[in-house]
């Protein structure tokens, strides 16, 4: 029998799960290769014979994405997945446009061959872009479950950077497993917020296992997305987050426009920050694409804890990582802070940048003059560390779901800006959670 022979093209996220669900074991295909963008350091290495199965006894090698069409030719390969989120459908099409030209198939894979079905009820939370607010929107969630009864845990997006056995299942319920794990920056901004609710996170690589062991000990599984990506499993309520910061991202970006379709409630969020005209606009987007889905408006204030001490002050402001870079967001709620409370000047990171954050301003040129907390390992977090240390202000704004201060030493006097979602008018999550599963 001839084996389709196959290249994914991923992020550590995406096209490990689908090779996970959908080629692990299908003798109809045979995965030649990975390729890797968005995510430093994930390429050349191999995606290990532990994980890969019985097929693929060598493991799977990992290449930059860079090399994909040299691969596609030396290889003979008949069809290219595309596995990853939070790009354009131009971007999408420009990466067809290659594969097609190189000789293979084009291919992107949908929720019935990639869906898991849990044997507990499951809330999705996802997105239409990185950055939306969908943090808040789970945290929130989180809550009113447990106050209606249920145990509930965190499944998260997949964020595998460092070795990827023994992140095949990560159970987090402590901050001392997230020290145990060496968690990067990203992970501990997606993990500390739920464990600080009292919420189970788990997270790492094989999602079918993960979902076996969660389903042992919780009632509600919640599905807590990321990348913009569509949800790993089958959920009962599909929750979406829309920006009208960014209008018209809700039917330009993959697979954003895929999550509209699929929802059941949408979440507008930061309606308190955005302009009017483009809360109109995002919600008159969302109905024209999906008009059964229900709309919920919703802010998200911020929190400081001395904002009396921004006033006057030249200050440096961090933002959310992903956020900024392939999230594409020029600003966020730390930028937001700073004017609000009167900072005299938010400060140009920019020059002062070493290392790999210097790269990332090179590789994400649209990042204006805020801090990107970047930290994909411990060059990337030294590096972090020298450009805060590095840069000439009176004081740092941190608006990054974490303490900083507990993985690096900041020499500078700073405040951190926690936010929250705030739902405005009716139905709210609460009343929509609770008709459809009840008190426990």
């Amino acid at each position: 029998m001839v084996r389709v022979r196959t290249i994914i093209m991923g992020a550590a996220g995406r096209d490990f799960h689908n090779f996970n669900v959908f080629f692990r074991k299908n003798q109809d295909y045979e995965v030649v290769a990975f390729t890797a963008t968005q995510i430093p350091n994930i390429e050349d290495r191999k995606y290990p014979r532990e994980l890969s199965g019985l097929l693929y006894p060598e493991g799977i090698p990992i290449y930059a994405e860079t090399e994909l069409v040299g691969l596609i030719k030396k290889n003979n390969i008949d069809q290219v997945v595309f596995a990853y989120s939070d790009v354009s459908h131009e971007y999408v099409m420009h990466k067809a446009s290659l594969v097609l030209a190189a000789g293979a198939d084009f291919r992107l894979m949908g929720i019935h061959t990639t869906q898991i079905k849990s044997n507990k009820p499951v809330i999705s939370v996802c997105a239409v872009r990185t950055g939306s607010g969908k943090s808040q929107t789970t945290r929130c969630v989180s809550k009113v479950l447990i106050d209606l009864g249920y145990k509930v845990a965190a499944i998260r997006h997949p964020m595998p950077y460092g070795n990827l056995v023994k992140q095949r299942v990560q159970r987090f319920a402590s901050y001392d497993d997230l020290d145990k794990n060496n968690c990067t920056i990203e992970e501990r901004e997606e993990y500390e917020p739920h464990l600080d609710n009292g919420v189970i996170v788990y997270a790492g690589v094989d999602y079918g296992e993960i979902l076996a062991q969660a389903e042992k000990e919780v009632d509600i599984v919640l599905w807590d997305g990321g990348n913009n990506d569509m949800p790993f499993y089958i959920p009962d309520i599909a929750i979406v987050v829309a920006d009208p910061h960014r209008p018209g991202h809700e039917t330009t970006y993959h697979p954003g426009e895929t999550n509209v379709n699929l929802a059941d409630i949408f979440v507008i969020n930061k309606v308190d920050t955005a302009d009017p005209d483009n809360v109109i606009k995002v919600r008159e987007s969302l109905r024209s694409l999906n008009s059964d889905a229900v709309v919920i408006e919703a802010a998200s204030p911020l929190f400081v804890d001395k904002p009396d001490e921004i006033q006057g002050k030249r200050v440096l402001v961090i933002e959310d990582g992903p956020t900024l870079t392939h999230g594409e967001m020029k600003y966020g709620a730390g930028w937001v802070a700073a004017r609000r409370f009167g900072a005299s000047a938010i400060v140009d990171p920019r020059p002062y940048a070493v290392g790999t954050i210097a790269k990332t301003y090179e590789k994400y040129p649209q990042t204006g003059p805020i801090l990107p907390a970047m930290g994909y390992g411990d060059a990337m977090i030294s590096d972090l560390e020298k450009t805060i240390n590095n840069a000439d202000v009176e004081m740092v704004i941190s608006a990054t779901p974490i303490d900083l201060t507990r993985i690096i030493k900041v020499k500078k006097p700073m405040q951190r800006v926690r936010y929250e979602l705030q739902e405005i008018g009716q139905p709210t999550l609460r009343e929509l959670l609770e008709k459809k599963f009840g008190r426990k």
